[in-house]
């Protein structure tokens, strides 16, 4: 999952550069995405792109550490407003269902680092892991502080129910089987109390 920003001239080289790789990586993948495709785009030199990413997986890595920080942000001002724990994971699930079954959502760009780099050295495959697992843990979290049972066994298939829904939307489109996804969370969650 990617919120996508949108590209102008005005913006300083590195920001210009790191939307446009955005906008494309999250389109149309990694390796579909070269390095002359995002020069032309952003309308930089090709010694521009590279004072600012030394490399392609530099340019990977800067993109998916933007795209987890977008999430955070996107998903906590989803929730801030709630106070219980158990309502914050359910408020979670409606932001996602919501995203998931919009036009713009195309997947999420963590799953599709992991099937494009499978090698769990590569270093875009690790920043991806680390954003998995920290969604895990914000599961886990909130349904311990809730007092729910099997926090840990939870927070496990709430991010298989996630990310099924990010898979859904890639497949499908916005008309996809997340509609109903807050629900579904709901009835594990009932089933842990």
């Amino acid at each position: 999952m990617s919120i996508l920003m949108t590209t102008t001239q005005d913006l300083p080289v590195r920001q210009r550069i790191l939307e446009t790789a955005q906008r494309l990586f999250y389109r149309d993948g990694f390796r579909a995405v070269g390095i002359d495709t995002i020069i032309a785009e952003a309308g930089v030199a090709k010694m521009s792109l590279y004072r600012h990413f030394p490399s392609k997986d530099d340019l990977i890595v800067a993109y998916l550490e933007e795209s987890n920080r977008q999430y955070w942000e996107w998903l906590d001002d989803a929730v801030d407003h709630l106070d219980d724990p158990e309502a914050k994971l359910i408020g979670m699930f409606e932001a996602i269902e919501k995203l998931a079954t919009s036009p713009e959502c195309l997947g999420c760009t963590f799953q599709g680092t992991a099937a494009e780099f499978p090698d769990r050295d590569h270093p875009g495959h690790q920043v991806a892991l680390a954003h998995k697992r920290k969604v895990r843990d914000r599961f886990a979290q909130l349904a311990a502080d809730a007092g729910l049972r099997d926090p840990e066994e939870l927070a496990d298939r709430l991010l298989l129910l996630m990310d099924g829904a990010w898979v859904a939307a890639r497949m499908y489109g916005p008309d996809n089987p997340a509609h109903g996804l807050s629900a579904a969370a709901g009835t594990l969650i009932d089933a842990h109390r």
